[in-house]
């Protein structure tokens, strides 16, 4: 039945950003379609995705690593001690957590500029570097394919105002899924990418709050409404599924109809 071919159980999904906002819709949605989910967090102290996920009453499990993702060090450590220290085999990977720095182009500061760097384009390359190696590794007893999942943003292919870093960060990241992609597809993993338009989220707090700037943004889509985080669910389910093993090295778009404005 086509149903089955959307269905996670049995599947671990590793998952950034996953404490608020898109992340955490995401990791819910996993679980939700059975996947047993490990949350890569900063401390143990927000609990609210791993306490939606426990009540979902479906057997599936939350486990909360800590890792900070500015830190080179702590990001490089973190695949394995999911997989050797936890002992855990890692399905799926899903690399959602994201800063956001704002400053005209002329006055943008070099740590913000590395910061954003690091956290939304360096730490997914490492993970997801990590995480495919040992998709490699395991490929014989893992049951399917092996699933990376990026988050772009629309400045992959527009340019931004104010946020040159994350703009950069974000054609890098569809660089990335598109190297990965070509290098492991034939080798039992897809990469992929999803980009979001403009969510109703922390992040674009500073934007909801402009007025000029927020009507000018709801006039351009389509939809006529801003997203929401449950929006990704479908999307990143279908991504992680084996709904999804012919499309690789692919981005989707989920914008409410920006991009084709």
């Amino acid at each position: 039945m086509a149903s089955s071919l959307f269905s996670l159980a049995g599947k671990t999904a590793v998952v950034t950003g996953g404490t608020r906002g898109i992340g955490a819709a995401i990791a819910i949605g996993l679980a939700e379609a059975g996947a047993n989910i490990v949350l890569i967090q900063r401390s143990t102290t927000s609990t609210d995705t791993k306490t939606a996920i426990e009540g979902l009453g479906n057997g599936t499990t939350a486990t909360v690593v800590v890792c900070d993702l500015a830190d080179p060090a702590s990001v490089k450590k973190i695949i394995g001690h999911i997989t050797v220290d936890l002992g855990l085999v890692i399905d799926i990977l899903v690399n959602c957590g994201g800063i956001q720095r704002r400053h005209p182009a002329e006055n943008f500061p070099d740590e913000d500029w590395n910061t954003v760097l690091q956290v939304n384009l360096t730490t997914c390359w490492t993970l997801a570097r990590d995480a495919g190696r040992h998709m490699l590794e395991t490929e014989a007893s893992r049951n399917g394919r092996g699933k990376i999942i990026n988050i772009a943003s629309l400045v992959s292919f527009q340019g931004g105002i104010t946020v040159p870093a994350y703009t950069a960060a974000k054609h890098g990241i569809l660089g990335l899924t598109k190297a990965l992609s070509n290098e492991w597809s034939s080798r039992n993993i897809n990469v992929n990418a999803v980009a979001p338009g403009y969510i109703a989220t922390d992040m674009n707090e500073a934007l909801i709050a402009n007025p000029t700037r927020s009507r000018q943004i709801m006039e351009r889509i389509p939809m006529g409404r801003w997203g929401s985080p449950d929006d990704f669910k479908g999307v990143v389910v279908f991504l992680a599924s084996d709904a999804s093993n012919y499309v690789t090295g692919d981005c989707i778009t989920v914008d409410g109809g920006w991009m084709g404005r």
